[in-house]
This record gives structure tokens, sequence and C-alpha cells, in this order.
């Protein structure tokens, strides 16, 4: 419903703990309030809540974008409304994070928008100047914490906890707006609140974890005191928080220093898969970037048991993605010419793709979208070899076929003919896909100005469904899908190389930056990573996408995507290089 603050809002009545305006300290920040938070607001009805944020979001200044923290069971969307600054590093600002309906009280989701409304129309003009906001209104719009309440923070089951994914999405929503202070409105009995209460979202965030970036303060109020209750609490925080400064030193990173960090680190298991070949190219990539011999090394010592012939190239079984790990010997012959073990291994490879099942369909593919990288990863670099003209040929028209197939349209693919839901990675390997073989390709090839309109309608498609914060989704689509790490390298990835070589105009320079920005934040500063999807086949709908689970720590599938993005940021410098 809509609402606004009521004329002659109530004074502030509530016990207040502030520390100190200059350090944190881990100071207290409390407010427990004796008759709640702002003002017994006037009602008014409205179409839906996703009406009244649209309303909100279309008043002059920050916040501007509604979206969705996540979705419940029933599919519900747990709707947000965000700015867009949560890493961006020109904002001063502070950042100020409201979450209501924890307790499933309706009164507390009507108070966080007319908190939001207030902080837009009605604030003093230094509060505006000092804050931006994001906010969650309903955590809890299906009631599931009413018989089993929510803990925090939630250990396991990100995102595919059978009872209570809200949890999760909430936990991640919050701690990665990068917030200062973070407000939880309740319905009613907030002086009954503890906001030390152990497995509370408060006193989660205020002690902190290691696995988080850090300790953020945090206030719990209810939903009829006034606006000087928010005013004043605004008023007591003056620097940012832990957490806040913990994300924007991930953020402040050189692209370089990452890319060292994650060569470093990945592959940690050797085997001929994509994953690994991707760590191992952008590895060597990387390597005559900077003229580091050890980097060199250490990808041509993990490759060397397939180069010596200790062990096969294919098992029993040929499956694709080990097709597509021929890539990286393609990329030792191409620097060393004279390397006829590492040719002959990757031509394997490049035969393998070229296989077709009686369908036309890559005979070790599924006729998923991953097929499209796995087949162009390999052909798209033996095009260049002797007597292999027609590689490129044969990864041109498999491109454009299952563009056919799965290219929806607004540009985003779905993941295959059998799996209607546009995955998130599954739109990476359509990338890629078009990516690597736009690289290779001249420009009078005959396929060139097809491949670049299904190249440029997925790219607006991207740029149309990114997340406010500058991610991209497990399902591209679906805004309360998590946003996902791989899908947010590897869109990134993809734009990045067509802006430098001029596939796309410079329009979607600041979308890139903004996805860099995001995804550094995703990537912490021992190498591991936060959220990404595991491995995943074709499902039959929505609800398989949204429950892949969403791994956290080391993971050689999300650092090498990592890796890839981190290398196209330091080609961005050198515009032209392919």
């Amino acid at each position: 419903m809509r609402c606004r603050f009521a004329a002659g809002a109530r004074a502030f009545q509530a016990s207040v703990a502030l520390p100190a305006q200059s350090s944190f300290k881990g100071a207290r920040y409390v407010l427990l309030a004796a008759g709640a938070l702002l003002a017994s607001p006037a009602v008014t009805p409205a179409a839906s809540p996703d009406a009244d944020l649209k309303a909100i979001a279309s008043l002059p200044g920050e916040p501007r974008s509604v979206s969705a923290a996540g979705v419940t069971r029933r599919e519900t969307p747990l709707l947000t409304i965000e700015n867009a600054s949560a890493f961006g590093p020109a904002s001063t600002k502070l950042r100020l994070v409201i979450v209501g309906g924890l307790d499933g009280d309706e009164r507390g989701a009507r108070a966080v928008v007319a908190a939001v409304r207030w902080l837009k129309r009605g604030a003093p003009g230094d509060v505006r100047a000092r804050w931006t906001v994001s906010a969650l209104p309903m955590a809890d719009p299906d009631g599931r914490a009413r018989a089993k309440p929510f803990r925090f923070p939630p250990a396991k089951g990100f995102f595919d906890d059978p009872d209570q994914p809200e949890s999760r999405y909430v936990w991640r929503w919050v701690v990665y707006q990068a917030p200062d202070l973070v407000v939880e409105i309740k319905g009613d009995g907030a002086g009954d609140a503890d906001p030390d209460a152990v497995d509370s979202l408060t006193g989660a965030l205020r002690a902190g974890r290691s696995s988080d970036p850090g300790r953020v303060p945090t206030a719990i109020v209810g939903a009829s005191a006034g606006p000087r209750v928010l005013a004043k609490l605004l008023d007591g925080v003056r620097q940012r928080s832990p957490l806040h400064e913990a994300l924007a030193g991930r953020v402040a990173r050189p692209p370089l220093d990452i890319a060292r960090m994650l060569a470093g680190k990945y592959p940690a298991a050797s085997s001929i898969s994509y994953i690994p070949a991707l760590a191992w190219t952008s590895t060597l990539r990387l390597a005559s970037l900077v003229s580091d011999e050890a980097l060199r090394a250490k990808v041509r010592e993990q490759v060397q048991p397939w180069l010596s012939g200790d062990k096969p190239l294919f098992g029993d079984r040929i499956q694709l993605t080990t097709v597509a790990g021929t890539m990286v010997f393609a990329e030792i012959a191409k620097s060393d010419p004279g390397n006829a073990a590492a040719r002959r291994l990757a031509l394997e490879g490049a035969d393998a793709a070229l296989r077709r099942k009686d369908d036309g369909l890559p005979q070790y593919g599924q006729g998923w979208t991953d097929d499209m990288f796995m087949s162009a990863a390999i052909l798209a670099r033996t095009a260049g070899m002797p007597d292999r003209g027609g590689d490129l040929d044969a990864a041109a028209r498999l491109l454009i076929a299952y563009a056919a197939r799965l290219q929806q349209p607004d540009g985003i693919f779905h993941h295959a003919s059998d799996g209607p839901a546009a995955w998130g990675r599954g739109n990476g390997f359509a990338a890629f896909g078009l990516m690597e073989t736009l690289t290779a390709m001249p420009a009078d090839h005959p396929s060139r100005a097809s491949l670049l309109d299904i190249y440029r309608r997925q790219m607006r498609g991207l740029k149309e469904w990114q997340a406010p914060d500058g991610m991209w989704r497990e399902i591209i689509d679906r805004p309360g899908a998590y946003r996902e790490e791989t899908a947010t390298a590897m869109s990134l990835s993809a734009l990045a190389r067509g802006v430098r070589l001029g596939w796309i105009d410079r329009s979607y320079t600041p979308v890139v930056e903004r996805a860099w920005r995001a995804l550094s934040a995703h990537i912490v500063e021992d190498g591991t990573l936060v959220d990404v999807c595991t491995g995943t086949g074709a499902g039959p709908g929505a609800r398989y996408y949204f429950d892949r689970p969403a791994i956290e720590g080391a993971d050689d599938r999300g650092g090498a995507m990592a890796l890839v993005a981190a290398m196209e940021m330091l080609d961005g410098t050198r515009p032209g290089r392919p």
C-alpha cells in the first residue's frame, strides 16, 4: 500500500545508544523504540507494492531502481528499491539500508516505503547530501519465519535452502549493498526487540563473521515513530562502516593485481576441460603482458602430462567440455610453432568439435548454449593453422543455428529448447562462443554480419537486464534470481571485448565498468569467490535454476571466469588489441 509520513510526526520517543561520531570501534548502535518508527502513516490505496516502489523511484534523485533481492518458495519476489552506487568509487555518500517485514508485518513494510519517500522528498538537505538509501520493504512476504524464525547469518543453503531461502537472499543482499547503517523496521513490539540477539539480522551484522567483509552499525525500530527518529540515527553516523570499507578496498584493486592473484591460485585441479583451460589461456596472456616467465612455466608444468603423452587426451567417453579444454594446446602452439605435440592435441580437439550427429548437433554436445562456446573455443583457434580454414566456417554455422533456436526477441538466450530459462552462465557461454569466433574472423568473412547481429542483440539484452549493483543474475531476466559471479564475469568480458574491438559503441563502457566493480567486490582478498553457480545442466523451468547452489569459497570455475574478465579489463587499456 502507498503511504506517506503524516504531518506533525510524533516526537522522538526511544532509548538510543550511539557511538562516538569519530569511530566505530565496536560500539553499540541500538534504537529500541518505545513508540516505534515513522508516525502513523496516512494510507491511500495503491495497485501493488511494485507500483508503490516505482512511483517513489520516479521521483528525482536516488534510489531510482526497482528490483528484487530474491524469491520465495512460491516465487514471490522480495522487491527492493536500490541506488546504483553500492560499489561506486566516486560516491562520497554514506549508505543506509532499510529492511522491513522480517516479522511478516505489513505495517513495517509500509513504514519502509514511507521512510524512502521521506528521504527523497522531505528529509533536510544535509541528510540528503550525506546519505543514500536502498530498501527491502517486505523480507518475508510468505510468512515463512512465523513457524521457524530466520537465523542470521545463514550458515549454508545459498540459495537452495528447502525451507527458508528468503533469509539467504536477505543476508546477501544487505551485505552487498555495502551499508554504513542497517535499520530493521518491525511492525510492532520493537521495544521488546534485542538488536544484539544471537541469530538476529541486526546482531549478526553488528558482530560480523570471518567469512563476510566486516561489521556494520544497526538499529531496530518500530513502524509508527516520527522522521526525527530516523534523522537522529543518521546524524549519529559520520563515517563508513568496516563492511563498506572492506568492499571499497576490494573494488579499488587494479585489474592487474586481481589477475596476478587469480593466475597464481587457479586452477587448483589440472584436467583437460574448459575450466582449467580458461585459467591457463588467461595466465598465458598475463605472462606475455607482464613478461613473467614463472607464470608461463606454471602452465607448461600443469599441462605437461598431456603434452608428453603420459595422460591420454580423451578417455573412453569424449565430452565437449574436454574438447573445449584443448584450446590451451592451440594457444601453446601459437606461441611456440615448433611444438608438434601441442599442435597435434589442438587438432584432435578441433576434429572432435567438427563431428556432428544426424540432427546436426555436435557429436558430443547436448544442444545447450554451452555447446556454442565449447565448440567455438577450439575451432576459432585452430582456424588460423594451415589447412584449417573450414574450422571457422563450421563455428559460424553452429552459432547461427543455435541462435535461431535459442535466442529470444530481447536478445537473451534460453539455455536449451527443453530448458526454457535464461540461465546466467548459459548466456555467458553463448556470448563467449560469439566473442571467440568474431575475434578470429576476418572482416570480409561472409558470416561476420550475421554473427555481429546475434552478438549485438545479446549485448543489448544484457545491458537492459544488468542488476542495479552491476551484477547479472542466475536467471538473467528474473530480478529475484541471485546475483551470480560467472554470469557477471562472462557478460562483462564479452561486452568489454566488443567495446575494445569496435563491435559495439562506447555507450557500453559504463556497463562494463559497473560490472567490473561488482565482480571485484565478489572476489575475496584471498582469491575465493562469492556466489558461483555450481555445475548445471538444462532444467525444466525457472525453479530448477533458482535452486542451483551458489558456491562461496575457492572454485576453479569462478576463478577462471574472473581471470578472463580481469584480462579483458587489462586489455581495455589497449584499444584494438585482439
